[in-house]
């Protein structure tokens, strides 16, 4: 996808999910889709056991919840539009091993960036 087609459909996305309260975004501020990974509860202590930097994560699901949520309402706050990235413990692996990246940090948001990517196309 062409930088052009993507920023389009950032921008068609911007525009039909604007924040409804809070602090006003930057009016300077160009709006962009944010990919968060994300963790369903019953996958958590599953993927925690297979990350090789899960020491990074809470012990809790519930405590990485209220982080992510706070997370993502910064990032509507700025004007940006979040789509949720949820990793799978049955496909994460074997992406991992097929792109021969360890189960970290890093491999989990470019996984995401990469399924929003995906997405973009049809924005």
């Amino acid at each position: 996808m062409s930088q052009r087609k993507f920023k389009r459909a950032q921008q068609k996305a911007a525009k039909t999910n604007q924040p409804a309260a809070g602090p006003q975004p930057d009016p300077n501020h160009q709006p962009s889709i944010q990919a968060l990974v994300w963790y369903k509860k019953e996958h958590w202590e599953t993927l925690r056991e297979m990350f090789v930097d899960s020491d990074l994560l809470p012990t809790q699901y519930e405590d990485w919840l209220q982080r992510a949520e706070a997370m993502k309402a910064q990032v509507e706050g700025a004007g940006d539009t979040v789509v949720k990235v949820h990793i799978d413990p049955e496909t994460f692996p074997q992406w991992c091993e097929e792109k021969n990246l360890p189960m970290n940090s890093e491999a989990r948001s470019q996984l995401a960036i990469e399924v929003v990517q995906a997405q973009s196309f049809s924005l």
